[in-house]
């Protein structure tokens, strides 16, 4: 049977293009809904962009309600050392400060040369390589220039054979030692009267420096010492090992555990594992509100207070000696200098004393207020409104009205050109028209019960352009005006409570795109076209079923067609057989 399923195979009838015309008139229905569907995607589409819109203009209508718009303020200070802020609504005028003194925070300076030194003898010293001497700055190899003459050396090189050295250069001219009192390093004439010469332009080593040897402007010493002490505390290694001068008890009669307080924190250590750096860091980190610095020059510890002001620096239950041995104990040889307070008057008025450079109302008694201070001397500080924060957020209104109004100009739009009428995607939607109506309506009223200088937009210098819902700027030198001039009267136009200018266009955006911009009247339009299209979609289907239904009714038909034709033809070529007939019998 499969050969005569081939259309029109014995009929010669094509009934298969004959059965798809019959079928595609039937389609025009669900072309047509399918257009329709199209339509209402167009429409959807059109009314989730309008809602971007609308939500884009009700945030910059919300901003026009924001506290800090209209309120907000703007410091200049004629001292330009000083820096100044005004939070919103702070009183507007000038004041003027005198300051004759800044804070300071207060410091704890620990006894210098804490540690041995270089070394505890001087013939200990003479036997310690450059590499390993404990200074400040490692000393590097090259050549150094006394009287005139290259002394090289070696990183390798002892101390004791950098002298030797000196002496060999010069003849024994200048000699060289090292003091264990002092922790430094003598070059003496051994004459007495020829002047020692250090240094050339062209040295490569550094160990002149290192040593702080330096020759008087004057240039006619016999007898040059290092400037300040050599030798420093190793901060990286453990304290027991660090080379400290005074012996941690903690160690020498424990097991190297201790603590002490600072401000009133307690600070654990222990001296077998904790570098210097390590305690720095934990004293840093602790909140005992101090910065605790290792001067390297003086080789001392100093507590530095983080806040100013004349507050103390408290050290207490030293459990494991420690701090005598860091020299932070006034019997050790500590000092510590109290902070200064900032000392101002303001307006001419008594002397104001504050811990902090950073003055605000607690100090000076103007609320919203904050001055920060650099230096002493006088000034006058201006307050006044910010107005290019102001206009910003007006600009920035102007801007998402306009924006949202030609939106709706374009997809409600119908166009006419000849006989020729184009309608837009919302053409014919007349609550979307209305919109925009209500809202240049509402944007164009005045607000009753306010100052009469602002109580509608034009106030402001802003109006419609002609009878478009183009809000434009026309007079920039009166909305400056007001805004410089008027600021609480310009606020309360736009914010006073559920009359203001702002919300009531809340109000009817609240409507049109619901509270929180997934709903409102839009929400209802595009559910209710979605709703349509799942119904489109159903009244396609049937109609596609109904239409397949229809083909398979009709292909049987011509199939069983083909079929009784077959037969027929079958039938005939048997009798003519069986009667010995053909046509050529019939000539």
């Amino acid at each position: 049977m499969a050969s005569i399923q081939l259309s029109g195979l014995i009929s010669g009838l094509d009934w298969e293009t004959f059965v798809d015309d019959m079928l595609q008139l039937q389609r025009v229905p669900i072309t047509n809904l399918q257009t329709k569907q199209t339509e209402n995607t167009s429409k959807i589409s059109a009314l989730n962009t309008l809602n971007s819109y609308l939500a884009n203009l009700r945030t910059a209508t919300k901003s026009l309600q924001g506290d800090g718009v209209f309120n907000a303020r703007t410091v200049t200070s004629s001292n330009t050392a000083w820096t100044a802020s005004a939070t919103a609504g702070t009183a507007t005028g000038t004041c003027t400060f005198n300051v004759t003194s800044l804070a300071t925070a207060s410091k704890l300076t620990g006894a210098a040369r804490i540690s041995n030194g270089l070394a505890s003898s001087a013939e200990d010293a003479r036997n310690l390589t450059l590499a390993t001497l404990p200074t400040t700055t490692a000393v590097t190899a090259g050549t150094l220039t006394i009287n005139g003459v290259k002394v090289t050396l070696a990183v390798t090189d002892t101390l004791g054979d950098v002298f030797d050295k000196i002496a060999t250069a010069t003849n024994n001219a200048v000699t060289a030692a090292y003091d264990p009192a002092t922790d430094g390093i003598t070059l003496t004439s051994t004459d007495g009267t020829t002047p020692i010469v250090l240094g050339a332009a062209n040295d490569t080593s550094n160990f002149l420096t290192v040593a702080k040897l330096h020759a008087p402007p004057t240039g006619d010493a016999t007898s040059i010492s290092s400037s300040a002490s050599l030798g420093r505390t190793v901060t990286t290694t453990a304290l027991a090992n660090a080379g400290l001068s005074t012996p941690i008890t903690a160690v020498t009669e424990g097991d190297g555990t201790g603590s002490f307080t600072l401000n009133g924190v307690q600070i654990d250590y222990n001296a077998n594992t904790d570098s210097l750096t390590t305690l720095i860091k934990r004293i840093n980190a602790s909140g005992a509100g101090v910065t605790a610095t290792y001067d390297s020059t003086n080789d001392s510890v100093v507590l530095t207070n983080n806040s100013t002001g004349s507050l103390g620096i408290t050290l207490a239950n030293d459990t494991g000696g420690l701090l005598t041995s860091l020299g932070l104990t006034p019997g050790a040889g500590a000092a510590t200098k109290l902070g200064d307070n900032a000392v101002f008057t303001l307006n001419g008025g008594p002397a104001i004393t504050s811990t902090s450079n950073t003055l605000t109302a607690a100090d000076h008694g103007i609320t919203g207020l904050t001055l920060n201070l650099a230096a002493t001397g006088s000034g006058t500080l201006t307050i006044g409104a910010d107005t290019e924060t102001m206009r910003s957020a007006i600009d920035t209104f102007v801007s998402a009205y306009n924006a949202m109004q030609s939106y709706i100009d374009t997809i409600t739009a119908t166009n006419v050109s000849g006989t020729t009428v184009t309608s837009s995607t919302l053409s014919k939607n007349r609550e979307v028209q209305n919109w925009a109506t209500q809202l240049r309506s509402t944007v164009f009223a005045s607000i009753n019960g306010l100052d009469d200088t602002v109580s509608r937009i034009t106030d402001l210098g802003l109006d419609f352009k002609g009878t478009s819902s183009q809000l434009n700027i026309t007079d920039s030198a009166k909305l400056d005006a007001a805004l410089r001039n008027n600021p609480d009267g310009v606020a309360a136009f736009f914010s006073t409570g559920s009359t203001g200018f702002a919300a009531r266009l809340d109000t009817l955006l609240n409507n049109y795109i619901g509270a929180t911009g997934t709903g409102g009247q839009i929400k209802d339009q595009t559910n209710a076209l979605a709703k349509a299209n799942t119904k489109i979609d159903d009244q396609i289907a049937a109609l596609e079923k109904r239409i397949e239904a229809q083909r398979v009714r009709m292909e049987a038909t011509f199939i069983a067609m083909e079929s009784s034709i077959s037969k027929y033809n079958q039938m005939q070529t048997l009798l003519e057989n069986a009667l010995g007939t053909n046509k050529d019998d019939k000539k």
